[in-house]
């Protein structure tokens, strides 16, 4: 068994599909933890990822949203008192934009913007009539070790471009039983409706209601060969407890935040369990929703977390100081917005 002493990477997982990718990346597996804490009801994956001892865990079946991330954190924390940084990885919805070509497949990566951290808590308000959103502040940015780590891999990828496909499709090809589900779907699959356009609530496939009117999608260059695909992208990743399935709210509380991304575990931690949120996209939080994605998106910002991981040396994170002491010196911050509500109208 392992001793739980020796992990310092925490790495939480929303659903069962991202833990399977961040385990595929695993260069090593260990066994289950040798004690673990009383109240602690987590199912862990331990294993070595580069040069790093990390510990995965995944939200209870069925559970999604802030409190349970947070629960999940707070006993992986009782279980490995050493771990000294988070992560957060998975899938999320994309916000494509003039300013952000975000495609499916594409990496988004949470980073402070404008003196605020990279992830914005928002809430559905329903105190008022024809009221959508109620916004509440930018949370705890990420730790600067990862945050230098971010800088250099930006700049290497810059430079280098990138070899996150390649990684993706070797990890796979010793893994045979994965591939039907996480590969990489055709890319005649990523398609991008209008705003204006509504997928029919008692329909089920776009195929044959949406696509009916090729005018219904928003056209977009193909990406060439001098292009990242997937592309990775810094920003804001926004998170909630509901998903965000129409474009016109999407659009507009994107356009108030520069959001790239939507999501609804990170808020439950940014400020109990400091971490940098990464995720994959796999769909454009409209109602247009289909799960091809899902598996690719999971691997692709899994790959990005290990790349990320294996910049840092050991030495540096074990210099860090364990989350669970900055947690009890109340070292942690919370970025607040210069109005502190803004609501905005529910589109109908």
């Amino acid at each position: 068994m392992s001793n739980t002493e020796n992990y310092t990477v925490g790495w939480i997982c929303a659903i069962s599909t991202e833990r399977v990718a961040a385990e595929a990346f695993l260069d090593e597996k260990h066994e289950g933890p040798e004690n673990v804490s009383t109240h602690d009801n987590n199912a862990y994956a331990l294993g070595k990822m580069g040069r790093h001892n990390v510990v995965i865990a995944v939200l209870p079946d069925g559970e999604y949203g802030t409190a349970s991330a947070a629960t999940v954190a707070r006993d992986m924390l009782h279980t490995f008192p050493n771990i000294r940084i988070g992560l957060m990885v998975g899938i999320g919805g994309g916000v494509p934009s003039a300013e952000h070509d975000i495609r499916l497949g594409d990496v988004v990566v949470s980073a402070p913007r404008n003196g605020k951290g990279g992830v914005f808590q928002y809430e559905f308000s329903k105190t008022m009539q024809d009221q959508a959103f109620q916004q509440t502040g930018f949370l705890d940015q990420p730790p600067t070790i990862l945050r230098t780590a971010i800088a250099g891999l930006k700049a290497q990828y810059e430079a280098e471009g990138h070899q996150l496909e390649e990684i993706i499709s070797d990890t796979l090809a010793k893994k045979r039983r994965l591939q039907k589900k996480y590969k990489r779907p055709d890319q005649s699959s990523d398609r991008l409706f209008q705003r204006e356009i509504v997928h029919p609530a008692d329909e089920e496939s776009c195929v044959t209601v949406c696509l009916d009117d090729l005018s219904n999608l928003q056209p977009r260059h193909e990406r060439t060969e001098d292009d990242d695909n997937p592309t990775i992208h810094y920003g804001t990743i926004a998170s909630a407890n509901q998903l965000i399935k129409d474009a016109k709210l999407r659009d507009r509380l994107a356009a108030e935040n520069d959001v790239l991304c939507f999501e609804m575990e990170a808020a439950g931690l940014m400020n109990h369990f400091p971490c940098l949120v990464i995720r994959g996209i796999c769909d454009y939080s409209d109602s247009h929703k289909n799960s091809d994605w899902q598996g690719y998106a999971a691997m692709a910002a899994a790959a990005y977390a290990k790349e990320l991981l294996i910049r840092i040396p050991p030495k540096k994170i074990e210099s860090e100081k364990r989350i669970n002491d900055i947690i009890m010196k109340g070292e942690l911050s919370v970025y607040p917005m210069v109005n502190s509500v803004i609501l905005i109208e529910q589109s109908r």
